[in-house]
């Protein structure tokens, strides 16, 4: 039988391509840093084996007899104290994962990368044809940005690559991974008095790992796939959320002014502390973007169609309701 590799199989999207992997029959082995956490969170069909992708010993060892690679390690947060970090792990990680496959004859590669390694201005509708050529506004993306010049290399080298670009994950999967999942959480328990300006373009876990699996059998080498629902403003996506879970007020939303200036000052001083800001950079630099990504080109290609963004709400609340993260 195909043996399929997952690496980040204790994320978001890892784990949500691990189940539909197994529920489609496939033998799946997953890369993990911990097997101790990762049999907890992982079903017990999927082989666990102990390594790190910044430890080119361990990937070398984790590919070997694989016919197709998930790739989907990565380093998401927007702030590190360290940000050699998300170079080591998101640039370095990848080309390991790269370099290890094209050695062990993997027959295809599922790079997971970011709709942020796009051009698009604000407002502006964009699809997977134009790369942004200069360096993005973050550590977080510029790694990604790096990382997908890593995989054109060995696209360009004869390596069968397809790239997958999810916008803002949430939906089920580990809690440790909570992604937008949070915000649910943090509204329901009252911790969030304002909400941050801007917005994102939003994707559900489930869609994202079942693209990946119609990616991975019917995309062509150096195919490019946006999975995105729609963009949703912060204030929409909270009265949406809201709306699910009963409450009646809605945080109102703070001047861009205030957040910048909160964001900068916790900056300051998560330089000192070591702890995360209130506010990171990044994550308000994100939402000022206000890009619109279009996921047509998957739904035409691939068939691949993402869930209604209300219905999916609904749902990731059963679900941070079933785990006990939120009570109704």
């Amino acid at each position: 039988m195909e043996k399929t590799l997952v690496t980040g199989a204790t994320g978001l999207i890892g784990f949500n391509i691990v189940r539909q992997l197994l529920d489609a029959g496939k033998q799946v082995a997953a890369l993990v840093r911990s097997p101790q956490k990762a049999k907890a969170i992982l079903p017990a069909e999927c082989e666990l084996l102990s390594g790190d992708v910044t430890d080119p010993a361990s990937v070398e060892s984790a590919v070997r007899g694989c016919e197709v690679v998930f790739h989907a390690a990565g380093f998401p947060e927007q702030w590190m104290r360290d940000p050699k970090i998300f170079t080591e792990v998101n640039v370095g990680g990848t080309r390991n994962m790269l370099e290890a496959s094209r050695k062990a004859g993997v027959k295809r590669f599922i790079h997971t990368s970011t709709i942020d390694v796009f051009r698009a201005g604000p407002g502006e509708r964009y699809d997977e044809s134009e790369l942004d050529p200069e360096p993005k506004g973050t550590y977080y993306e510029r790694s990604k940005q790096e990382a997908d010049r890593v995989a054109v290399e060995f696209l360009q080298k004869g390596m069968d690559v397809v790239f997958i670009h999810p916008s803002g994950l949430y939906g089920p999967g580990p809690s440790s991974s909570p992604g937008m999942n949070l915000l649910i959480v943090d509204l329901k328990k009252g911790k969030i008095p304002m909400l941050l300006p801007g917005g994102f373009p939003v994707v559900y876990s489930e869609d994202v790992a079942r693209g990946q699996l119609l990616a991975a059998a019917h995309g062509k080498a150096g195919d490019r796939f946006i999975l995105s629902e729609n963009y949703y403003d912060l204030a929409t996506v909270a009265r949406i959320v809201c709306d699910q879970l009963g409450i009646k007020k809605v945080p109102t939303v703070m001047p861009l002014w205030m957040g910048k200036t909160i964001s900068a000052l916790g900056e300051g001083f998560a330089s000192i502390s070591g702890k995360p800001p209130l506010i990171p950079k990044g994550q308000l630099h994100f939402m000022q973007w206000q890009a619109i990504p279009v996921s047509q080109h998957a739904q035409d290609t691939l068939g691949w169609k993402p869930i209604d963004f209300v219905e999916g709400i609904r749902r990731t609340i059963a679900h941070l309701t079933s785990v006990g993260a939120i009570s109704r």
